[in-house]
């Protein structure tokens, strides 16, 4: 079978798992899964592509949290809310300066993951329980990247090579 052909019903078959579990066992969001499955491949996939993913996204995870608990503390008008943002948009630049973080956009995944988790569920990021959106977002982050590393892992099980033999 071809790459794409194999990657095809590989991913297919998971992203039905992925939806069924989120759907529901797991209360997190899917389109968070999604995102940190598509950051595995686009940070070039197997283990090296999985921990950066990982780390990338729960770095833009926690520069997201540490925003959103500025803007806790502020007087919560736009012009307090856009600096804590900007603080926030720069020090997920510099921390693309770390190697195992150098791919920005990743960082980035993970900011957005957490927000969009954050207004998805209603929920503070003070929140002090198993539903924080933080915690929320960090599991469906690591949960995507697993699912993307899965969905490589059997898209190149199903492929096949013929070993032709010119005699």
């Amino acid at each position: 079978m071809k790459q794409s052909d194999a990657y095809t019903l590989s991913i297919g078959m998971l992203a039905v798992v992925d939806t069924w579990l989120t759907s529901t066992v797991l209360p997190i969001p899917v389109w968070v899964t999604f995102i940190a499955w598509a950051s595995f491949f686009v940070l070039g996939g197997g283990t090296a592509g999985f921990l950066k993913s990982v780390a990338s996204n729960l770095t833009g995870l926690v520069i997201s949290s540490l925003t959103l608990l500025a803007i806790a503390t502020t007087s919560n008008t736009a012009m307090a809310i856009a600096l804590c943002v900007g603080i926030g948009s720069a020090a997920m630049v510099q921390a693309s300066k770390i190697k195992l973080l150098d791919v920005l956009p990743a960082i980035v995944w993970g900011f957005a993951s957490t927000v969009g988790t954050t207004v998805a569920t209603g929920k503070a990021i003070t929140t002090l329980a198993p539903s924080n959106p933080a915690l929320v977002a960090a599991a469906a982050l690591v949960i995507g990247a697993v699912f993307g590393f899965v969905s490589e892992w059997l898209g190149n099980a199903l492929m096949f090579r013929r070993d032709v033999r010119l005699n």
